[in-house]
């Protein structure tokens, strides 16, 4: 029971960093998952996430359905909420598998992310003091944030042998370790090698090295930046910016995807950027695209 109390705090603290929930939406899933993992312990008699299958899930379900008269929309949070942390247990490596893969959600509306309009991200983008070295480096990882789409995870474990700028591309290491190439806008490649050329080397501990891992980007005391360390960098630029809206590090990987497609981008070609496995993930985004055309509608036509 400990060992998945750890795994649970871990995947909470997850997504509070990463994805930017509500304090109500990241108890909702506590509780979602404290209950599910109370079901395999004290029913299933399972002690390790790894001998979790597609069954015990199932079954759990039929449960929460006989005893808690659970709302479609409630079901749908429920299996969510084991979908993503049996996904986090595997790319985390707790689990070789993910039983949940082949849970279906019941249908409903689904809802769009929030994203950052151009104006935001861009004073966003120019909020930390470049005086500084850490605001150099602020600013690079702001820049690969937007100018990438990449994930937080794949930012933080980043590392100097997958910059190839001469070819304007990052070698990305995903979900599942699968890897795929991104390609990097000027923008952000200057503020990536303007870091890694005139800071980097004054973060750079020798005897952290290996610690470090060869990272890209390193905290004042050489260690490879965490999850909360992007989290709190994206807080004080929000700050700085002065952005009323709720901003999280993903909130660049949506606003990436976003004005990509408003820009006239491939669907597909977004997909690859944003190593979606399916181009159903990404075709949420073209959602806001058609809000935005119909925005761009009814201000310009003169028959809207």
């Amino acid at each position: 029971m400990e060992k998945f109390k750890q795994e649970v705090d871990l995947y909470i603290q997850f997504i509070k960093l990463e994805k930017g929930l509500s304090e109500n939406s990241i108890n909702s899933y506590k509780n979602d998952i404290s209950r599910y993992i109370d079901y395999l312990v004290f029913q299933k008699k399972i002690s390790d996430l790894s001998g979790v299958t597609l069954t015990h899930i199932e079954d759990f379900l039929d449960y929460l359905i006989d005893t808690e008269c659970l709302s479609t929309s409630s079901l749908a949070r429920n299996i969510s909420s084991i979908r993503s942390f049996h996904e986090f247990a595997t790319v985390e490596g707790f689990s070789k598998a993910n039983p949940a893969e082949l849970i279906e959600l019941p249908k409903k509306a689904k809802k769009l992310p929030e994203v950052l309009d151009v104006v935001e991200i861009e004073a966003l983008l120019s909020s930390p003091n470049t005086e500084k070295p850490a605001g150099i480096r602020d600013k690079a990882i702001l820049e690969c944030l937007y100018g990438t789409g990449m994930r937080v995870s794949e930012l933080t474990g980043l590392e100097m042998d997958r910059l190839f700028f001469e070819i304007g591309f990052i070698r990305v290491i995903g979900k599942g370790n699968k890897e795929r190439l991104v390609p990097v806008g000027e923008v952000a490649q200057e503020a990536i090698e303007h870091y890694v050329e005139h800071v980097r080397p004054l973060f750079f501990k020798p005897q952290k090295a290996d610690k470090s891992k060869n990272r890209v980007f390193l905290n004042q005391r050489g260690g490879a930046l965490t999850r909360m360390s992007i989290w709190n960098i994206v807080q004080k630029a929000a700050k700085a910016a002065d952005i009323k809206k709720p901003v999280y590090p993903h909130i660049f990987r949506h606003s990436f995807a976003t004005h990509l497609l408003e820009g006239g981008a491939d669907l597909r070609a977004v997909q690859e950027m944003l190593g979606h496995a399916s181009i159903l993930t990404t075709e949420i985004y073209t959602h806001i695209d058609r809000s935005f055309l119909h925005q761009v509608h009814k201000e310009f036509h003169p028959r809207a």
